[in-house]
């Protein structure tokens, strides 16, 4: 698990550091500095004479800079120092930094005037940064990206919205960034991640002690997938994990319920039974064989028979499809899927959103899986406007209804009340394809049928989905991922495929950064 900071919190754990647990200030910037030191030193591969730039800012991220060129003028290379801003205003510890650095030899310049640097390092903007970059600012970033060089970002990319990701105005492009303690928000979300590189967590030490009780508020996997199952029992039958009844599909379209039977099943579901169009029934026993076929006539009865409902995957908006989700709300207690068409038919009655936050007051398992615009017609904002704040828009849906959302996009975001928001930062563009929403929907559908909490079941299932699709990118490429292929290799996760051991396979160019050891 990574957690991934705001700047308030990371101001937080910085001044608990400081002042309760008693690093001094110096120290940490010395550590810092060491930790983006020995990674340069590493790019150089121990050679000293390695030209190096450095753009330093006059806060403490412009400090941790000038640190950082001293040590690596000891260690030989030639360091070049760009002081950009107005010395008057540079912090204390940026100052005492510039005071230390006049016994070593370095080169100062106003403006670079060569093209080309072995090593760029971006020291110009911290975590603290709240305004649109203009002026000398933003010509600096403008030089240091058009120059030449390999370079790297000291916390986050001078110009990237620590929170949120978002470009203020103009932003440093890195090949990689050293995050000091935890990694920043900005440097996961889009579009900062884009202009990230790879992301190298450095211990400075600020840790998890320095939380005093207040842990980030966002956190996202980063570990084996299938440490998320559930335990299986070795005296277990089909009955005992888990009953699914899934309603998906309208006339003579199967092909959401085909993909999503077939990963909750993947996803370790017992037995599923599809409730679908008489005209599909044909492929579905196809397709899927193993699955049960549920009549309208018997809904009731099968409702009694599930553990968990599911309704929405390609069921449209007719009035059998309202018909389906309206008998789930009303007359069903188990815990509760809505995914595609249900969530349309939820955003256009009233009347249902307000039973189904009644009934998540009262403690029913409630999870939507809505991707933005679906998120968009339910809260009644822009896509523009969701885009923007998704993981804000997306908890406020789930308070209001006292449920989990699993608001679904490039960076996909799990929230509930009285659980920090789970991020997801793997899976691909090849998953943007026709179906993949079915099959998370049926993901998360299997895992709440083995008794999952729901926001877990939600959680673990966009993870697993994620990696799964990471997976089929890897043996298909990006361009020829389907669905279908991402429902297949859920089960690659497993342990039983590897004596007990998680597949994991390494990706090539498949996400925009990457976490470095």
């Amino acid at each position: 698990m990574r957690y991934l900071v705001s700047a308030a919190e990371m101001r937080r754990y910085d001044s608990n550091t400081i002042e309760k647990i008693g690093i001094p200030a110096c120290v940490l910037m010395e550590r810092a500095a060491l930790a983006a030191a020995e990674l340069v030193w590493k790019r150089c591969s121990g050679k000293s004479g390695k030209r190096v730039l450095i753009m330093a800012g006059m806060g403490n991220n412009g400090g941790d800079g000038l640190a950082a060129g001293r040590l690596l003028a000891e260690k030989g290379c030639q360091v070049e120092i760009w002081n950009v801003g107005d010395p008057g205003k540079a912090s204390p510890q940026r100052r005492e930094q510039q005071r230390i650095l006049e016994s070593w030899c370095v080169e100062y310049t106003e403006r670079p005037e060569r093209q080309e640097y072995d090593i760029m390092i971006d020291a110009l903007f911290g975590v603290g940064l709240s305004r649109e970059i203009e002026g000398e600012a933003a010509e600096a970033i403008g030089l240091f990206n058009a120059f030449r060089g390999w370079k790297l970002a000291l916390d986050i990319p001078s110009g990237i919205d620590s929170d949120t990701g978002a470009v203020r105005g103009c932003a440093v492009r890195a090949d990689a960034t050293v995050a000091f303690g935890f990694c920043k928000r900005g440097a996961a979300l889009y579009p900062g991640c884009g202009y990230a590189g790879k992301i190298r967590i450095a211990d400075i030490g600020i840790s998890e002690r320095s939380f005093y009780g207040r842990a980030p508020e966002m956190y996202a996997y980063d570990g084996p997938a299938a440490e998320l199952l559930p335990k299986r029992s070795g005296n277990g039958n089909k009955g005992t994990f888990g009953k699914v009844l899934l309603a998906a599909g309208s006339d003579y379209m199967a092909g959401a319920a085909v993909l999503a039977a077939r990963a909750a099943y993947r996803a370790g579901a017992g037995m599923v039974k599809v409730l679908s169009s008489e005209s599909n029934r044909t492929i579905l026993q196809q397709a899927v064989p193993e699955a049960l076929l549920g009549r309208p006539e018997n809904l009731e009865e099968d409702m009694g028979w599930a553990d968990v409902l599911a309704v929405g995957p390609g069921i449209g908006k007719g009035e059998k499809a309202l018909y389906w989700l309206e008998k789930m709300i009303h007359e069903g207690r188990k815990p509760l899927l809505v995914d595609a068409d249900g969530l349309n038919l939820l955003s256009e009655h009233s009347g249902l959103r307000t039973i189904l936050a009644g009934q998540g007051l009262e403690g029913r398992k409630i999870i939507l899986t809505p991707h933005v615009g679906e998120l968009s017609r339910l809260i009644g904002k822009s896509i523009a406007e969701c885009k923007a704040a998704l993981p804000e828009y997306a908890g406020e849906l789930a308070d209001g209804l006292h449920a989990t959302v699993a608001a679904k996009d490039a960076r996909s975001f799990v929230c509930a009340q009285g659980h920090p928001i789970c991020a997801n930062l793997c899976g691909n563009s090849g998953m943007a394809t026709a179906g993949s929403g079915d099959v998370l929907a049926g993901i998360i559908a299997g895992l709440l049928a083995q008794r999952m909490d729901a926001f877990e079941a939600a959680a673990a299932g966009v993870y697993i989905h994620a990696k799964a699709g990471d997976l089929a990118a890897q043996e298909m490429g990006e361009h020829a991922c389907m669905a279908g292929d991402i429902a297949d290799r859920i089960g690659l996760h497993s342990p039983s495929r590897t004596g007990g051991k998680d597949v994991r396979i390494r990706r090539r160019n498949l996400l925009p950064n990457d976490f470095i050891s």
